[in-house]
Formats: structure tokens, sequence, C-alpha cells
């Protein structure tokens, strides 16, 4: 399957490394992989703060992109809701780019939602021995709906103990420019959710979005814990014993 690489730009800035370990994992998986070097944004912060003229000139050249391939490929639930919820609405009034918009949205996909729906593929051979937690981001398990593949993927991985939390579907606090908003809500949030991860003793927190893990893993290196936050793609090319 030709697959296009989208790398979100906050991977890109800060956690690159999750980008290199996402084409690891597609590739073993099994795809052929691209990577188009004038991708862009997904137009999702100006959407979300009221800019839509902006929005829609980030999204028609997001489309031109990647309207190319098989398949599109994310490690973010919150840019794949992005294309797929949102484009089309972008363009409700566009009706050929909302055509194209919609046909771009049925091809893209979270990375976890993508291995184990679309490619049928649960063990890449991971391991890693470690006490973990998982953590359901709103974008992934909400808007998405995807829960069980995360978990799915992780029961594979040898010597890796998986626990749930308590409240586990609990947000955050992030929601993008909602923590820059409300930063008390935000804080009081992200606390009560921190509290119950701790809870469980877990030795690294996993989750498959990156923003929830840089609020979280804030807090928590604020608060002094040792809980190392990990998001999905670089637990599935973990090799240590």
């Amino acid at each position: 399957m030709k697959v296009g690489l989208f790398i979100p730009c906050i991977v890109e800035q800060f956690h690159p490394q999750v980008g290199e370990a996402t084409a690891r994992v597609l590739v073993k998986a099994g795809c052929s992989l691209d990577y188009p070097p004038d991708q862009t944004c997904c137009g999702q912060l100006q959407y979300k703060t009221g800019n839509w003229r902006s929005a829609r000139e980030v999204a028609r050249h997001f489309i031109r992109v990647f309207e190319g391939f098989e398949a599109v490929v994310a490690p973010s639930g919150s840019c794949v809701a992005m294309v797929r919820k949102y484009y089309p609405e972008l363009f409700r009034d566009d009706p050929r780019q909302r055509q194209r918009s919609q046909s771009l949205a049925q091809k893209t996909f979270e990375l976890t939602e993508f291995l184990v729906r679309v490619l049928g593929v649960e063990d890449l051979g991971a391991r890693w021995r470690t006490k973990a937690v998982y953590h359901d981001s709103c974008q992934v398990s909400r808007a998405l709906g995807i829960k069980e593949e995360p978990r799915r993927l992780l029961y594979k991985v040898e010597g890796l103990e998986l626990v749930e939390m308590e409240q586990g579907d609990l947000c955050c606090g992030f929601g993008g420019s909602f923590s820059l908003q409300f930063p008390e809500i935000s804080e009081a949030m992200v606390a009560e959710k921190a509290s119950h991860i701790l809870a469980t003793g877990a030795e690294t927190l996993i989750s498959a979005e990156i923003s929830c893990l840089m609020n979280i893993g804030g807090y928590l290196k604020r608060r002094g814990a040792s809980i190392v936050p990990v998001h999905i793609a670089e637990v599935l090319v973990q090799q240590g014993k």
C-alpha cells in the first residue's frame, strides 16, 4: 500500500523521534512509505480559533499534497480528526473542494487505527519490560472512536505489563488553545488526571497523542514524578529485553 506519512507540527518541532518511530513502524508493517516534503500544518488551530479563511488555504494545500496516496497516516488523532471531520465542513459551500476533502477524509487514518483496522497488524515484534498505563486522548478515543486498537498493539509487546487507571476517560486539560485561554482550569484537570496515573504505580505513560503526553508529562516533571511519557509509536519499535 502506498502510504503518505503526515507528521503534525507539534511532532516535527518538539518530538521528531515520534515521526521517525512512526515511519519505522509503517515500514515494518509492510507499507511503501513516502514523506511529502512540502507538507505543512493541517489547519486545526486556525479552524478552532475561528479563522476559517486561513484554515481553508491550509486545507487546500494539504489536499493537493496528500490526495494521490492510497492512505494517509499520522501519529495524531487530533490532526486526523481535523482532516476527516472538519475539512468537509470547511468546504460546505464549495462542492468540488468538498468532494475532494471527503475523498481524502475516507483514507486518512491515525496510526494505531491503520495498523489494526486496515492492515490487520497487531504484533510488530516489539520488546520492552515495563509497567505501563495508557492514556486515552479525547481526540483519539472520542472524536475517532479508537480505544481497543492501541491496547491490542500494546498487549503484543513482549514484557510490557499494561495496567488501567481509574476514570481513564478524563481529559488531561490540554485542548490546544484551551490550556492557554483557561490555564487555571487546565491545571486543575491535568492534576486530577495525573493523580489517577500515579495511583497505578506505572513506570511508563503511553498515549497515541503527543500533545497530551507533553501536557501530562510536563505536569508530572514539575511535581518530581519519575514516570516516563512515551508515544505508542516509540513503544512499537522498542527492542529492549
